[in-house]
């Protein structure tokens, strides 16, 4: 068996906080973006014409696809999985660290990839302007409710994921007497 001297034990034990600080960070983060839009971005659409609306979702769905929200969105999964493995024997840290990743990915990834993506694709393939207007409010009511009750679902898991991985740190720095 390695031996490891005082200074290795201390920086592994610095570098999985850090990992740990950054995973929680990171899934807060997302966490705050979903409740932040239930709040403000949803109730604003909700007053506007149902072009507008379509065609500000559009301009949004486009614009949130940027380096920052994936490093926020998949940064969150990936580091809690890394640091998930990295406490497998530090129990009860390890369970809450499972059950903050398996959430995100479920709840959070798994519901916008096979949910609110497919909706914001079959907005992006609708040439607005050659729509009927009968034909505007029809595809915005289907639209709008389908993807605000996925949002909704979303943003429960991912405060959820973000609740258990603060519950993580607590239970990491009891057992590490930090």
């Amino acid at each position: 068996m390695a031996s490891f001297t005082k200074h290795q034990i201390i920086m592994e034990i610095s570098l999985k906080s850090i990992s740990l600080i950054t995973a929680v960070v990171l899934t807060g983060l997302s966490a705050g973006l979903f409740y932040a839009w239930s709040v403000s971005v949803i109730p604003g659409t909700r007053k506007v014409i149902d072009g507008t609306y379509l065609e500000t979702m559009k301009s949004i769905n486009r614009a949130i696809l940027n380096p920052a929200f994936y490093l926020i969105f998949m940064g969150s999964f990936a580091l809690l999985v890394i640091v998930t493995i990295q406490q497998y024997n530090v129990r009860p840290t390890f369970w809450l660290l499972l059950g903050a990743t398996l959430t995100y990915l479920f709840g959070t990834l798994g519901v916008t990839i096979y949910g609110n993506v497919p909706l914001n694709d079959a907005l992006e393939a609708l040439n607005l302007e050659e729509m009927l207007a009968s034909e505007l409010p029809e595809f915005r009511l289907f639209y709008e409710q389908k993807w605000n009750r996925l949002h909704t679902i979303r943003t429960i898991f991912s405060v959820l994921s973000f609740v258990l991985s603060v519950l993580a740190i607590f239970s990491y720095s009891n057992q590490n007497n930090l």
